[in-house]
């Protein structure tokens, strides 16, 4: 199943996606399910019901839509660092023993189709295009060998990056916090749509057409099952949480000369069987106007 979280004409939504055809409900009609924030607390049993209510609505004009952030209201938002050998090497890092976790908070977040803003403080606005993995079944201390089951489904992000600000300090998250730069959706694909783990699927970052970002999702150091294991060991995972898996080699930091996103360009990442998440870059407005 591929929902589509969305608003149109000040009314949110959610959306059943079945070949770019949209089929849902608006928040205000009697029989909507609840957001995704809603259902994924419900079980496996929680979508599915969803979906044949959702099937039972109107069609959605595609065209007309305004994305929204798959999920909202995740508690946690976990972001894991160096998890590519190869982005690893590329930032002059030994490869850890152990994920870098760092954390994003909600007021980074923006949907599809909006734009990342580069702030008035720096012209280092990097890209990183990452798989995102949904917790749907929460709990601690959970075994390697069961962890999947505790995945609800997937999406994409892109983790933009203000260098110089993610390395004033010996932890990165004041660098990956600046207010809307981090795009996630289009879509949240369940589980059972995708190999375990999502397994084998290509990534891809394109920035103005160029790819910019290629690699397998088997190339990660701590694969999807083996964050949730970890990760449970010191806290507990409740349902929508994300686990944003990291980012493959290519950033435009570790480019000569470095590329990094402007305003006017488009940043593409595409997952495999997951989707296409697509922004534009602005400059942050100040007082109503766009940044000198």
């Amino acid at each position: 199943m591929r929902f589509v979280r969305f608003h149109l004409s000040g009314l949110e939504g959610l959306a059943i996606s079945n070949n770019g055809r949209l089929v849902g409900l608006y928040a205000d009609d009697p029989a909507f399910p609840g957001t995704l924030d809603d259902i994924v607390a419900r079980t496996k049993a929680g979508f599915d019901d969803a979906a044949r209510i959702l099937m039972s609505g109107s069609e959605i004009p595609v065209d007309r839509i305004g994305y929204l952030p798959p999920f909202s209201k995740s508690k946690k938002l976990l972001c894991v660092g160096l998890n590519y050998r190869d982005h690893s090497a590329e930032s002059g890092y030994a490869q850890p023993q152990y994920p870098t976790i760092f954390a994003r908070f909600s007021s980074s977040i923006i949907a599809h189709g909006d734009a990342i803003v580069r702030p008035t403080l720096s012209e280092t606005l990097d890209y990183e295009g990452e798989l995102v993995a949904i917790i749907g079944k929460g709990g601690t201390k959970i075994a390697e060998e069961d962890a999947l089951e505790h995945v609800a489904g997937y999406s994409i992000f892109n983790d933009g990056s203000i260098r110089e600000y993610q390395h004033f300090t010996p932890q990165w998250t004041i660098g990956k916090n600046f207010d809307s730069t981090g795009a996630f959706g289009p879509e949240f694909v369940t589980a059972d749509e995708l190999p375990p783990g999502c397994a084998g699927l290509r990534l891809l970052t394109r920035l103005n057409g160029q790819v910019v970002q290629d690699a397998n999702i088997d190339d990660m150091v701590f694969g999807i099952a083996s964050l949730v294991s970890i990760l449970s060991r010191t806290m507990t995972l409740e349902p929508g949480d994300l686990i944003i898996s990291g980012t493959p080699a290519g950033i435009g930091a570790a480019r000569k000369p470095p590329l990094f996103m402007r305003p006017g360009d488009v940043c593409e990442v595409e997952i495999e069987r997951i989707g296409v998440l697509a922004n534009t870059i602005r400059d942050e407005e100040v007082g109503g106007r766009v940044a000198a």
